[in-house]
């Protein structure tokens, strides 16, 4: 027995050196001094990052299918009124989400920016008292009211009973409304005569479209859209102008929901247009992106990047459509965040690190800094004897 706990002493990496040999020097309390603060500061800055979540970032290959893409925006229009824009949304799969009302709220300003009236979607239509009927005449005691499309029903028995009823079923048919007071709809709303009313107004526009998860572009464009030969099309005749101020400015666009740390490049965006037409382009890369907090909530969203560019012409020559569009693409890279705490052994690793670290470079420093001492001094003693 006596043998195997003599061997156990044998082993022992920690020898003990009895007290009468210590040897405590003013530099070696200096440098405990020092090394004691130092250990104190970095077991603090790690007990700080045991305590908060540290987020982690993979990249991944997105491999969801058959997912929708939700793009939430808020734009004002200084020079554009309400009644005159529209908002439109196609793919390459080829689904059209033509002049988009539901989930999207216009807000009238006046040329200070103030709110005059909030609606859901274009010109109100206000009560119309005898209007002309399909048969041509008036509308008569205790009859239903049935509008003329002007030869833009689709079936026989369809109905116009708006100056915006006749101008949706003529967009249906691919024409353009030339004059709208030619149409007996508009010409009562008084349709031209609002529009110059709101002449100087401008439009905030703010909503949220769903689309594909594939790519495609959605803008903002004065007119009422339609396709007419496969070639997109708006109706800018109805407005009898020859100019468009797309004048804008981003106050948010998004691709899904927010996030924490998300940059959206385009918030606040804003840019003036000097040239009478012009279409403003935004050419944007979207990345899927997948956040988990530290409770295990989970937010699908995207990030994404962007490149501008403007086409402008001069009055009179509309080469290109004016408006504000957004191209997208979607990446087929993930990014992928997680929250989560480090773990107490990685942490009590990292201490025992920080104390271990500090203990012995402080005294390899004090050792260096001893036995320097001691030979200035012998050398200094023997330069008197000599």
């Amino acid at each position: 027995m006596a043998g195997i706990l003599n061997k156990l002493r044998n082993l022992d990496a920690y020898p003990k050196i009895n007290e009468d040999f210590y040897s405590r020097t003013l530099s070696g309390g200096v440098i405990t001094l020092v090394s004691s603060v130092v250990m104190f500061l970095l077991f603090f800055s790690e007990l700080r990052l045991y305590l908060h979540s540290v987020t982690e970032t993979k990249l991944v290959v997105d491999t969801s299918r058959g997912e929708t893409l939700r793009i939430n925006f808020d734009m004002t229009f200084p020079a554009l009124a309400c009644s005159i824009l529209s908002v439109d949304a196609m793919d390459i799969s080829g689904e059209l989400h033509l002049d988009v009302k539901h989930d999207i709220i216009k807000r009238r300003l006046d040329s200070h920016g103030n709110t005059i009236e909030a609606r859901q979607d274009g010109i109100g239509a206000t009560k119309i008292e005898k209007p002309l009927q399909k048969h041509g005449g008036r509308l008569g005691h205790n009859e239903t009211y049935c509008g003329s499309c002007y030869g833009a029903e689709a079936e026989e028995h369809d109905c116009c009973n708006s100056c915006e009823d006749v101008r949706e079923a003529y967009r249906k048919k691919g024409w353009g409304v030339t004059n709208p007071d030619l149409i007996d709809q508009c010409k009562r709303e008084g349709f031209l005569q609002r529009v110059k009313d709101e002449e100087g107004e401008g439009c905030n526009i703010y909503g949220f479209l769903e689309v594909n998860k594939v790519a495609g572009n959605f803008h903002f464009a004065p007119g009422k859209s339609f396709h007419q030969a496969g070639v997109h099309v708006h109706d800018l005749l109805a407005f009898q102008k020859d100019s468009f101020n797309i004048s804008h400015k981003i106050n948010r666009l998004t691709f899904g929901d927010y996030f924490p740390g998300v940059v959206n490049p385009l918030d606040k965006v804003q840019w003036s247009q000097d040239t009478p037409n012009a279409m403003y382009q935004y050419f944007i890369k979207v990345v899927p992106t997948v956040y988990t907090d530290i409770s295990g909530h989970t937010i699908q969203s995207n990030q994404f990047s962007v490149t501008e560019h403007v086409k402008s012409s001069e009055a009179g020559q509309l080469q290109s459509l004016p408006g504000v569009f957004f191209f997208y693409d979607l990446s087929p890279i993930k990014v992928t965040f997680t929250e989560e705490h480090i773990s107490f052994l990685h942490f009590l690793t990292n201490v025992c690190a920080i104390v271990g670290g500090v203990f012995t470079v402080s005294g390899i420093i004090d050792a260096f800094i001893y036995h320097g001492q001691k030979a200035i001094k012998k050398k200094m003693e023997i330069g008197k004897f000599s």
